[in-house]
């Protein structure tokens, strides 16, 4: 499995005022729909979200707004809606440079396909195939990363269309506990969780110190950056 320590950055980073993004990475990316080329993911979050909007009958009604974006780009739009809305607007739906998701590759803004879309607050309702969507999200990866109730804990307003990959088994978790991505990296600072997945095969995540060693694997393992000072392990166990 991947180890994504090395790079700093992998599906588990932490990104926001706080934990600014850091400098120094590579990204493979992908369209995840071919209808827009020019809108890109992290290629394995790009390859998921497509097979997503596969399944629950999307393709051509749900439609991607904006993926990743380069330092740059981040910039331009935080200074266009500044001058447009106003601090409070912007602050409350745009990250600042350097501390947003979509610098990752690893966040999406999704729409209902429309004649006229806004670029910073698409319309992605809770119902129809939006909401076939995000109820199957979680098993593809994906969470709604900016919920009402966690704004306090984002510092982002709600945001139904944004999406963030974080993979599996963690999005699954995070569903199951009713977690944003702060919430559960903290919970794993505290133990590690587990996570039964629908072929039955179990899924052990836990967090460790970025200059600690690791304990031996058993099995497949992915480790993710987490932006914190830390890892974020996950064992797959090896079916008998």
């Amino acid at each position: 499995m991947a180890d994504f320590s090395a790079s700093g950055l992998g599906p588990l980073v932490l990104v926001n005022r706080q934990h600014p993004l850091r400098s120094g990475f590579s990204l493979a990316l992908a369209a995840p729909d071919p209808g827009y080329p020019d809108i890109l993911l992290e290629a394995q979050a790009a390859k998921m979200l497509a097979a997503c909007i596969q399944a629950v009958g999307g393709a051509g009604r749900i439609v991607p707004v904006s993926g990743w974006r380069s330092h740059a780009e981040q910039q331009q739009i935080w200074d266009d809606t500044l001058d447009k809305e106003g601090p409070d607007f912007t602050t409350s739906y745009v990250a600042k440079p350097g501390c947003s998701e979509h610098e990752t590759g690893l966040a999406i803004d999704l729409a209902e396909a429309a004649e006229t879309i806004d670029f910073i607050r698409p319309h992605f309702p809770y119902d129809g195939v939006c909401g076939s969507f995000r109820k199957a999200a979680a098993r593809y990866g994906f969470i709604e990363r900016y919920r009402a109730d966690k704004s306090a804990l984002t510092g982002i307003a709600a945001e139904p269309w944004h999406f963030r990959y974080v993979g599996v088994p963690h999005a699954l978790l995070m569903e199951q506990h009713g977690l944003c991505l702060e919430e559960y990296v903290e919970r794993l600072k505290e133990h590690p969780m587990t996570c039964i997945l629908e072929n039955g095969r179990r899924a052990r995540v836990s967090r460790h110190a970025a200059d600690a060693g690791l304990p031996p694997a058993q099995g497949p393992r992915q480790v993710s950056a987490d932006n914190l000072g830390g890892v974020i392990v996950t064992d797959w166990e090896v079916p008998q």
